[in-house]
């Protein structure tokens, strides 16, 4: 009787430990919660829906071409600008301005961030005429700015770069301020030299901070070349806006803007494809 009641109790073990190395042994599921999948080229699809209504309102006449230009003709003048050899070399002259201005300004951003975020003392050097600077405007700068740079390219640079500094700086120290302590309490436990914590454990955890004010640092550096291209300025794409609206060239002016969109979307998109390769060893609700 012994025997016949313990021979279903061994036939029955073996089904339940497969059933169990099955639970776990089965893929993860699609995610419940969170945004969904990844849609392809999806960052386009709001900026072709603003190109959709502007097309269908201009061909309805619901909009007024002396205050919108229809985006076909806006087509025709850069055209004409570029062929006629006008748009080309202010396109030249604005990419540079933005270029170097985004490259000082990253470099201060982080030099600043670095030395703020991993000392006391350097946040208490450094962090309070950071936030003084980030609440004066560039605008409100311009009259000294020209009165120490004059009208040349320095005065343009110096000002892109002011307006690339804060976003870096703001979010790569809170990067830096936000690694979790535990990381930090391990690195001493494995007796981590102090360059080996920085290298491994500081940097890699600020770098999401950093892209974050990157993608803002690009916006205001598009901004900022706005700003003072219109302002004494005798090339650029700002000046060519600047010199249509004397004149009254609303489809020049729409040009000009429509570049600008064009230039910083792109902007915006590199960073973020860099972002996602530099950061593949994150997981995060957009994977």
């Amino acid at each position: 009787m012994t025997a016949v009641e313990a021979k279903p109790v061994r036939e029955s073990a073996p089904p339940h430990d497969e059933a169990a190395s099955g639970r776990a042994s089965k893929p993860r599921g699609k995610r419940r919660l969170g945004p969904g999948k990844p849609i392809p080229l999806g960052y386009l699809i709001g900026p072709l829906l603003l190109l959709g209504v502007w097309l269908w309102g201009s061909a309805q006449g619901w909009i007024d071409p002396r205050i919108l230009t229809a985006p076909w003709t806006v087509v025709e003048t850069g055209w004409d600008l570029w062929e006629s050899g006008r748009l080309g070399p202010d396109l030249l002259v604005s990419a540079r301005r933005f270029a170097l201005g985004l490259a000082f300004g990253v470099l201060a951003g982080l030099v600043l961030a670095i030395v703020s975020g991993l000392s006391r003392w350097g946040e208490a050097v450094v962090d309070g005429p950071v936030q003084i600077k980030r609440s004066i405007p560039n605008l409100a700068l311009l009259p000294l700015l020209l009165l120490w740079f004059g009208i040349d390219e320095r005065m343009k640079i110096i000002t892109i770069a002011l307006g690339v500094l804060i976003p870096i700086y703001i979010h790569t120290h809170n990067g830096l301020r936000s690694i979790d302590g535990r990381y930090a309490e391990l690195s001493e436990t494995l007796r981590l030299r102090h360059s080996a914590f920085l290298g491994r454990v500081v940097l890699p955890g600020a770098l999401p901070g950093f892209f974050l004010g990157m993608r803002f640092a690009v916006t205001s550096s598009w901004l900022s070349l706005v700003v003072v291209e219109q302002v004494n300025a005798t090339s650029g794409i700002g000046y060519m806006m600047l010199l249509a609206g004397t004149y009254g060239q609303t489809d020049i002016i729409i040009v000009g803007l429509v570049l600008y969109a064009l230039l910083g979307l792109v902007s915006d998109t590199i960073v973020r494809v860099i972002q996602r390769r530099v950061l593949s060893w994150r997981r995060t609700l957009e994977d």
